[in-house]
């Protein structure tokens, strides 16, 4: 069976690229194609494949402006040939499943979002955006969904990595999805030997709808050391927001994050996403999660055995729910917390991946 995985870009590892990794331990032979790719960003899993570009990325600045490009990306993908693949698995969360597929040939897409600046989080984008970008918005966006919308009956079977994103395919696109949680790689982490030292940690992009600020802020308010893994367009913002207990480190390596992660006191998770790996990789590593009731975080977060959530999305929440984590963090086990964590490990997804591909084949 010949196989074709197209992702949206390949310029960092982060969730998504996580997710195709597993893909790509279970069809090795796969090729892959993606809008703008960055090589030396890359895992050895995914350097091992052949990976085909679109024509962006011969534009200047491809790999660090790509998001510039999005009104092009719909033309770039129904350039790729994909004639006599008989499995083509889009993963979506930047356009990638509008590739135009062989008649006999079965396209399933893992949706880890339908795209947030197109639908629910465009007003906060566009909120945010000068008054030329706001033009463009006006502009683009319109035809943009059309496209997005109209592509979706290109799929044959859509996998949704969360409860959360199923509804949004529903509400989007009027098509029903699998649930299939993404993988952790349990192995990356583990429990410290010596226990947690005394400071909170925030990993992730640091822009506006994930809510770092929440993080800073409280931690800034009690006086608690804060570790801030991670970068993006918010950086200089929070950085005037912080106080001298919270400390930015930028993009990590995974050893440090793996070690940083094991040795805090909890991961603070104040943003509502579609799914989130990181919270399961601190779980992984044994450390409760505080995180915003909302999201993929109900399906991962365990109240009261492997973290706590706060339900109102101010500093004022935050605060009082990491008063009530050190009130408590007594009961939290960080090896029913890793065990939790392993439900959701690599070997799983696979498993689950292949029963229901055997299931629609």
């Amino acid at each position: 069976m010949r196989v074709a995985i197209v992702h949206y870009w390949l310029v960092q590892m982060r969730g998504g690229e996580r997710v195709l990794e597993a893909l790509c331990d279970l069809f090795p032979e796969a090729d892959l194609f993606t809008h703008v790719c960055d090589r030396d960003r890359l895992s050895p899993t995914l350097q091992r494949h052949r990976i085909q570009t679109s024509f962006i990325q011969r534009l200047p600045a491809a790999k660090r402006r790509y998001p510039t490009y999005l009104p092009l990306m719909p033309f770039a993908l129904e350039q790729f040939d994909l004639r006599g693949y008989d499995l083509v698995i889009s993963s979506e969360s930047g356009p990638a499943k509008g590739v135009i597929t062989d008649p006999g040939s079965l396209h399933v897409c893992y949706c880890h979002s339908p795209m947030r600046y197109l639908w629910d989080l465009a007003p906060n984008y566009r909120c945010q955006a000068g008054w030329l970008k706001r033009r463009a918005m006006d502009l683009l966006l319109p035809p943009l969904r059309v496209w997005d919308q109209a592509t979706a009956q290109r799929v044959d079977h859509f996998l949704a990595n969360s409860r959360f994103v199923a509804q949004r395919i529903r509400k989007y696109y009027r098509r029903e999805a699998t649930v299939l949680h993404p993988p952790v790689n349990a192995e990356r982490f583990a429990i410290a030997p010596d226990g947690p030292e005394d400071f909170y940690l925030y990993l992730g992009q640091l822009v506006p709808y994930k809510r770092a600020d929440l993080a800073v802020a409280a931690c800034t308010a009690l006086g608690k050391r804060l570790i801030v893994i991670g970068d993006g367009e918010e950086r200089s913002r929070l950085e005037k927001l912080a106080g001298p207990t919270v400390q930015f480190l930028g993009r990590q390596s995974d050893a440090a994050i793996a070690s940083y992660y094991q040795r805090c006191r909890a991961l603070l998770f104040p943003g509502v996403e579609d799914f989130g790996i990181v919270p399961l990789e601190a779980m992984a590593s044994g450390r409760p999660v505080i995180a915003y009731e909302d999201g993929g975080a109900l399906e991962t977060v365990k109240a009261g055995e492997t973290g706590l959530f706060f339900n109102n999305a101010t500093v004022e929440g935050l605060t009082t729910a990491i008063a009530q984590f050190e009130a408590s963090q007594g009961q939290f086990d960080p090896v029913a917390i890793r065990t939790h964590a392993l439900s959701f490990d690599c070997d799983t997804f696979k498993a689950n991946f292949q029963h229901f591909l055997a299931s629609v084949l």
